[in-house]
C-alpha cells in the first residue's frame, strides 16, 4: 500500500503538535508549516544515513529555526536515528530528553549544530559548505560532494549575522549550500509586516545568491526547486510561501501558533481538518514503515561510497575522522619543546601577537588541518603567515580565509568548519571586538568544539587607539563562559605553551589574547614541561615564606617582575606567579593551589582590565589592581601610569597594605 504525501508529511506535524502540547512549551507553527518540505528534502534528495550519523559525506541538515526543534527530532525518529526514540519525543522538553527545547549539538545522533541563536545556524551552515569545498579539493568530487541544507526564518535572515555569513557564502560562491527560507509571514509579534519590508530577492541576488520562490506545500515545486539548486554554481536561497500552523483551523497563518501550544480543543479540529485518526505520539504502522524505509536508503549510498574509497585506497583517518593519531600528538609535544629550546637561548623581546604568529607558522608545518583567518585585520593578529594559503572562490586549496570585517560571522562559520569533520579552525580579530564574537563563542564552549579565538591588542597597551578600541571588561566577560579556556601569554615560551594546549583540548574551545606590545621573555630557567597546563607556575621568588604573592597574566607578568625587584630592594620577600590560564588553574588540586597562591602571604593580582575575576584569588585580605574605568587614547606607558598600573605606584599599595 502506497502511503501518500500529505501523510508522511502529517506524521511530522502531529509529532510535534502533540510533543509541545504534553510539554505545554514550544513552537508547533514552524514544524507544522515547512513539515512539507521537509519530506520532500529527505524523501528525495537528502544523503545521509541513520545507522552512521557521522557518515562524512552525508549531506547536512541545520535547523537555523531551532524554535522549530520538534521538526528535527521527528524528522530523526521517523527515519530511524537510535539517537531519538518515540519516549525521548513523549518527554520533549524535559531534564534529559535529548529533545531539548532547542536542538543540541551531541555526536552520533543526527543533531548536527546547537541552534536556537537565530542566524547561528545559518553561519555554521556557511562554514561547512566552506570545509566541503577544501575537502574535496583535497580529495576530489567522486569522494566528497556533499550538500549542506538550511531550515532558515525570517529571524534568521532579520539578524545582523545573517547579512555578514551569506555575503561571503556569496563572494565564494558556495554552490553546495542550499537555504530554505520559511517565508510565512509571522513572526512572534505578529506579521513581519510590523518590522520588515525588506525585498528578499534583490537583497540575495546582491549578494550572489540564486533566489527562487515557490510554494512551499506543493510536493513538485519544492523538488524541483531542489533540483535546480543542486544544480548551481553558486549559493541558492529557496523562499518558501508556508502558512504557519498548517492545518490548524483557528490558528493557521497566525501569530498564536508561532511560540504557544495549540490547546487541546484546536488539536482535536487539527486532527479532524487533516483526516488523522491515530492517537497522541501514535504513527501508524505504514506511515512509519514508509518513513523507515526513506531512513535505509542512505546505507546503500555509503556502502557505494565506501567502495569508491577503498579502491583509491587513501589513508584518511585524521581529516575524514576529525581526531588526532598518537603519533601526531607526539610529533606538536616534540616541535613545541624544540621551538621552546630555540627561543630560550634567544631570549627575544616580542609582543605576543608576534609570539603567535611564529607558533602557528611552526605548528601549520605538521598539521594541515588547520584552517585560519582574520576578520580583515591579519597583519594586526599577525594570523597569517607564510605558510597560509588563502581560499578564494576559484580555489580551495588553501587554509586561510579572508573573512572581511565580519567578526560576528567569523567565529559562527568557524564553529561549522569545526564541525563539519577533521578541520581545526582559528580566527582573528582586536579583544575589543571579541564583543561581536560572543554569541558564537558561547556556542563553540556549549558544544564542546575544539575552535581556537585569537584576540590581539588585548588590553590599554594598544594605546593611541583609546578607550573605543582598549577592552577593559572582556576578558572578564569571556572567563565567565562555561568550558572555554581563556589565555594570556606572558612571552614567546607561554604562547608556544598555550596553543599546544588548544590544539590538545578536543572538547573545549581557546581564547588566547595577546599583546600589541613588545614583552621580554620572562622564564629564567628552561622547562621541557608545559608550565601552562596547570594554569599557573612560579616565575621568580626570593623566599619560600613570601610576605606578597605578585600574579598576573600577560604583560603585567613584566610589571609584576618589576615590583618583585622593588620589593626586594626594599626588604620584603615576594614570589611572582604567572597565570596564563584561570581556568585550567581552578581545576588542579588544592595543595597546587595553596603552593603557587600561599594564603599566608599578601595575594597581589595585577592585570590591565577589569578585576572581577581575580578577586576570587585575592579575596577580601589581598589587592586586586587593574582598571575600572575605559582607557585613554595616549602612548601605553603614559596610559598605564595614568591608571595607576606603575610598579611604583604599586609598590607604595603594597607597603601601605603591608603596615595595616
Amino acid at each position: 500500500m502506497n502511503v501518500k504525501f500529505n501523510q508522511l508529511s502529517n506524521a511530522i506535524r502531529f509529532l510535534s503538535i502533540d510533543a509541545v502540547q504534553k510539554a505545554n512549551s514550544g513552537h508547533p507553527g514552524m514544524p507544522m508549516g515547512m513539515a512539507d518540505v521537509a519530506t520532500v528534502l529527505f524523501k528525495y534528495h537528502l544523503r545521509f544515513n541513520p545507522k552512521n550519523p557521522n557518515w562524512v559525506n552525508r549531506d547536512r541538515f541545520i535547523l537555523s529555526a531551532g524554535h522549530g526543534s520538534m521538526l528535527l527530532y521527528s524528522l530523526l525518529y521517523l527515519t530511524g536515528y537510535k539517537s531519538v526514540s518515540i519516549n525521548d519525543i513523549k518527554n520533549f522538553r524535559q531534564l534529559n530528553s535529548i529533545c531539548a527545547g532547542h536542538p543540541e549539538y551531541k555526536k552520533d545522533t543526527g543533531i548536527e549544530t546547537t541552534t536556537g541563536p537565530l542566524g547561528q545556524g545559518l553561519g555554521n551552515a556557511v562554514g561547512m559548505a566552506i570545509a566541503e569545498e577544501i575537502l574535496k579539493k583535497k580529495f576530489g568530487p567522486t569522494l566528497i560532494n556533499n550538500k549542506t541544507y538550511v531550515f532558515a526564518s525570517d529571524g534568521d535572515l532579520m539578524e545582523g549575522i545573517s547579512h555578514e555569513v551569506m555575503s561571503l557564502a556569496g563572494h565564494l560562491k558556495l554552490k553546495n549550500l542550499v537555504v530554505f527560507f520559511d517565508n510565512n509571514k509571522i513572526s512572534i509579534d505578529g506579521s513581519t509586516s510590523l518590522s520588515v519590508s525588506d525585498n528578499y530577492k534583490k537583497r540575495f541576488e546582491a549578494y550572489g545568491w540564486n533566489f527562487l520562490e515557490i510554494n512551499g506545500h506543493d510536493e513538485k515545486q519544492i523538488s524541483k526547486a531542489i533540483t535546480k539548486a543542486s544544480k548551481a554554481k553558486k549559493p541558492t536561497i529557496i523562499s518558501c510561501k508556508t502558512i504557519i500552523g498548517f492545518g490548524s483551523p483557528n490558528k493557521s497563518g497566525k501569530a498564536s501558533s508561532h511560540g504557544s501550544p495549540l490547546g487541546d480543543e484546536e488539536i482535536t479540529l487539527v486532527r479532524k481538518k487533516l483526516k488523522w485518526n491515530s492517537e497522541p505520539f501514535e504513527i501508524p504502522e505504514d506511515i512509519l514503515n514508509a518513513w523507515r524505509k526513506i531512513g535505509k536508503k542512505g546505507a546503500e549510498l555509503e556502502e557505494k561510497w565506501l567502495d569508491t574509497l577503498n579502491k583509491k585506497n587513501l589513508n584518511i583517518k585524521s581529516e575524514l575522522r576529525g581526531t588526532y593519531t598518537e603519533s601526531d600528538l607526539k610529533d606538536l609535544e616534540n616541535l613545541i619543546k624544540k621551538e621552546k629550546t630555540k627561543y630560550f637561548e634567544s631570549k627575544p623581546s616580542m609582543a605576543t601577537r608576534q609570539c603567535s604568529s611564529a607558533a602557528i607558522q611552526t605548528i601549520s608545518n605538521i598539521l594541515p588541518q588547520l584552517i585560519g583567518g582574520s576578520a580583515d585585520l591579519s597583519g594586526s593578529n599577525n594570523t597569517k603567515t607564510s605558510n597560509s594559503k588563502v581560499i578564494s572562490s576559484k580555489n580551495f586549496d588553501g587554509n586561510y580565509i579572508h573573512y572581511g570585517v565580519r567578526e560576528h560571522g567569523m567565529s559562527a562559520i568557524m564553529n561549522g568548519i569545526a564541525l563539519y569533520s577533521g578541520f581545526i579552525p582559528y580566527g582573528g580579530t582586536f579583544l575589543i571586538f571579541s564583543d561581536y564574537c560572543k554569541p558564537s563563542v558561547r556556542l563553540a564552549a556549549l558544544m564542546g568544539l575544539r575552535v581556537i579565538f585569537i584576540f590581539s591588542h588585548d588590553s590599554i597597551g594598544l594605546g593611541e587607539d583609546g578607550p573605543t578600541h582598549q577592552p577593559v571588561e572582556q576578558l572578564t566577560g569571556l572567563r565567565a563562559i562555561p568550558n572555554l579556556n581563556v589565555f594570556r601569554p606572558a612571552d614567546i615560551n607561554e604562547t608556544l605553551e598555550c596553543w599546544e594546549i588548544a590544539l590538545k583540548s578536543k572538547n573545549t574551545p581557546s581564547a588566547i589574547a595577546l599583546s600589541r606590545q613588545k614583552l621580554p621573555y620572562i622564564n629564567p630557567k628552561y622547562s621541557e614541561k608545559n608550565k601552562c597546563e596547570n594554569g599557573a607556575y612560579i616565575v621568580k621568588m626570593t623566599s619560600h615564606a613570601s610576605e606578597v604573592t605578585l600574579v598576573a597574566s600577560g604583560s603585567e607578568v613584566e610589571l609584576a617582575l618589576d615590583v618583585h625587584n622593588q620589593l626586594t630592594k626594599n626588604n620584603i620577600e615576594s614570589k611572582v606567579v604567572s597565570m596564563p590560564c584561570q581556568e585550567l588553574f581552578d581545576k588542579q588540586s588544592d595543595d597546587f593551589k595553596k603552593d603557587i597562591l600561599d594564603e599566608e602571604s599578601l595575594i597581589v593580582s595585577i592585570e590591565a582590565g577589569d578585576v572581577s575575576s581575580w578577586k576570587k584569588y585575592t579575596k577580601d585580605k589581598g589587592m586586586s589592581l587593574g582598571v575600572n574605568r575605559f582607557g585613554e587614547s595616549a602612548p601605553y606607558k603614559k596610559i598605564y601610569e595614568h591608571l595607576s598600573l606603575s610598579a611604583e605606584k604599586i609598590v607604595l599599595s603594597i607597603q601601605k597594605k603591608l603596615r595595616k
